[in-house]
């Protein structure tokens, strides 16, 4: 930055300067801002320019910097693997903010914030301090105990080890944070020419899926992941089922039509009335023709033609979904961090259930050691390369 600049800054103040290449001619008039270590981002020193956004300019910019001898372009995920090994965020936190990058709708914004902003990483932490506490009970305990009076427990120990696994139970059956990702999963469901597939169009606002008044049109399922609400949906169009459908490329389609039911958070059934999935939606079509067979119980009655329905149908999902996904700004676990945090529980409740001193403090030993490796005092670099690797090139 002194090269190019050929001057120094006042840390954490933007200023206008002139960036120069090695022979002196003028590449830029950016804002510079200078973060002397520690206090940055990163936790070493650095230096933003905010250059204007022609390619060529940035292109100049970046040659001259290639020409200054130490420096080099980032890999993907450095200047954030920089900030966790040098302790500005811990691993929930770089977990969370890789999230942020490829979140693509308001719901995953929301969620991920939280977990880049430490909100997991701050209930992690607090488990982890009553943990080294119960330990620290247990280490005075041994300590001051008679060697015919090992097993005194301290007072109120194995209560308050019950209050902090109802704590942590609470969060592992929270809804996970890969449905933030995936989205709520709405199948539709029903016999041929029931009208899934322009249904399907109607809520994705598409023609992803061919409508044909021929019979087993659809042949595979088809998925569209879309926002409604800011909230994340996989919608996925079906094909029709039927006993008969014997045919091998329809029979194939049939049996990932059935596969899709199991995986559906909700099904919408546009088939005969009471026939379908238990819990399913009844979903009667096809409201603007005077001649088609209308549902006496429907849930919803719609037409894709006309849109009617559509809207409340939409609304209906909308609110399911929110009762189903983590709500924004509360801590959701991924897949990984659930599997720590089962181990970290697993040892507080053997801990609370041992009698000997010893065989408590070694539980208590391997919840912290739990807790550790979620938020990553203790991990490896395999998991770490597969991490830093999701976000892009100088993040």
């Amino acid at each position: 930055m002194l090269t190019l600049a050929g001057r120094d800054f006042v840390p954490r103040q933007a200023s206008l300067a002139r960036l120069r290449d090695p022979q002196g001619a003028v590449l830029d008039h950016a804002l510079v801002l200078w973060f002397p270590g520690p206090r940055s981002a990163t936790g070493e020193d650095c230096a933003e320019l905010h250059c204007h956004g022609g390619r060529a300019v940035l292109d100049a910019v970046q040659r001259s910097l290639s020409e200054i001898e130490g420096l080099r372009p980032a890999e993907e995920g450095e200047f954030t693997r920089r900030a966790f090994a040098n302790g500005r965020i811990d691993l929930a936190e770089a977990e969370g903010l890789a999230d942020l990058l490829e979140a693509e709708t308001e719901w995953q914004r929301a969620s991920a914030i939280a977990s880049a902003g430490g909100r997991l990483s701050s209930l992690i932490e607090g488990w982890r301090d009553a943990s080294l506490r119960a330990a620290a009970e247990i280490e005075a305990a041994l300590d001051f105990s008679d060697e015919d009076d090992v097993a005194q427990m301290p007072a109120r120990f194995a209560e308050e080890l019950d209050d902090l696994c109802a704590e942590i139970g609470e969060l592992l059956d929270a809804p996970r944070s890969e449905k933030i990702k995936e989205g709520f999963r709405v199948v539709l469901a029903g016999p041929p020419n029931s009208g899934k597939s322009t249904l399907f169009n109607a809520l994705t606002d598409s023609e992803a899926a061919i409508t044909s008044p021929i019979a087993g049109t659809t042949r595979d399922v088809i998925e569209r992941s879309v926002a409604i609400a800011g909230i994340p949906f996989s919608l996925v169009d079906t094909a029709g089922l039927r006993e008969d459908g014997n045919e091998p490329i329809e029979a194939i389609g049939i049996a990932r039509a059935r596969a899709e039911l199991s995986r559906a958070d909700c099904i919408l059934w546009l088939g005969p009335e009471g026939e379908g999935p238990s819990g399913a939606w009844e979903i009667s079509t096809k409201s603007d023709d005077a001649n088609a067979m209308q549902k006496a119980q429907a849930d919803h009655v719609v037409s894709a033609v006309t849109g009617e329905g559509i809207g409340a149908l939409k609304a209906a999902l909308v609110e399911r979904a929110r009762a189903v996904l983590p709500k924004p700004g509360e801590a959701a676990l991924n897949a990984r961090q659930h599997a720590r945090l089962a181990e970290a529980h697993a040892a507080l409740r053997a801990a609370g259930q041992q009698r000997d001193l010893l065989l408590i403090g070694e539980e208590l030993r391997q919840a912290r050691l739990a807790f550790d490796r979620l938020i990553g005092r203790a991990t490896t670099e395999d998991m770490l390369d597969a991490l830093f690797s999701r976000f892009c090139i100088g993040k």
